[in-house]
């Protein structure tokens, strides 16, 4: 019979595993950096989701939740605009791979980079939570008469609480001065306010701590239940233990009542 010490630690995992099914967490981001990672944990506990880092094989980084909250940590995501979007640099697009291109490729991953750098700087604004950057460079003859000009627009989603038309005179020069040929009034800008999510600082977001853990309000009738159905099992395995040992006693001692049994 296994001793004492073994099956309360056997009883303590079954405990665990159960609570943890209580609390099931899915995932909403793998393959994240440290940094992404923690700015979105960052922002769902300031609006009393709790959420984990975990860290991969391969050196990324997962963020999970409480599958209860995933969806509420999805619009919280969203509308704070995590995770940033990584944008490609001239030197990610024009890495030597040993082939050739033809112009027309090399013309178009000129126009590709450049408007990935724009669309990242601009993503730098305080309060830009996304920001994309189209560019459109026609290839002119200069034998020709009238010209196509060149053009571009930005479309940036910020924050309802940042006076962004402000700044649309500074982005529309930006953009002019950092394409070559590029006038400043042929560059648009397309602005949509995005309203921030309140954070609830005066609540625990319907959370709980039991027995050292986070569990929503839902789940926590449920993972009370299981601990003191598991207490109760318990229980009940060690009161059959105990009485199967003094049978077992009882039935040496009637046999031969020469061997000194100590009965309870």
């Amino acid at each position: 019979m296994a001793p004492v010490g073994t099956r309360w630690r056997i009883a303590a995992t079954l405990l665990l595993a159960l609570l943890l099914q209580a609390c099931n967490e899915t995932e909403l981001y793998t393959g994240l950096d440290q940094r992404q990672a923690n700015e979105i944990v960052a922002t769902l506990m300031r609006h009393d989701i709790p959420a984990e880092r975990i860290a991969g094989e391969q050196g990324g980084m997962t963020v999970a939740v409480q599958e209860s909250r995933f969806a509420d940590a999805m619009a919280v995501l969203d509308q704070s605009g995590l995770p940033k979007r990584e944008f490609s640099t001239l030197g990610d697009i024009f890495k030597s791979d040993g082939l050739v291109s033809s112009p027309v490729e090399e013309r178009a991953r000129m126009i590709h980079g450049l408007s990935q750098e724009l669309s990242s700087t601009i993503s730098d604004i305080d309060g830009v939570l996304s920001a994309r950057v189209h560019l459109v460079l026609p290839e002119n003859d200069p034998l020709r008469q009238e010209l196509i000009p060149s053009s571009a627009s930005v479309f940036i989603r910020h924050r309802d609480t940042v006076a962004m038309r402000d700044l649309i005179p500074q982005i529309k020069m930006l953009v002019a001065n950092g394409i070559a040929g590029l006038s400043y009034d042929n560059v648009s800008v397309i602005l949509v306010p995005v309203e921030a999510p309140a954070a609830d600082s005066g609540s625990n977001g319907g959370f709980v701590t039991f027995m050292g853990l986070w569990l929503h309000a839902e789940s926590l009738t449920r993972a009370m239940w299981l601990v003191y159905g598991l207490a109760a099992a318990v229980i009940a395995l060690a009161g059959a233990l105990g009485y199967a040992i003094w049978r077992q006693r009882r039935r040496v001692y009637i046999l031969d009542p020469s061997v000194p049994v100590k009965m309870p």
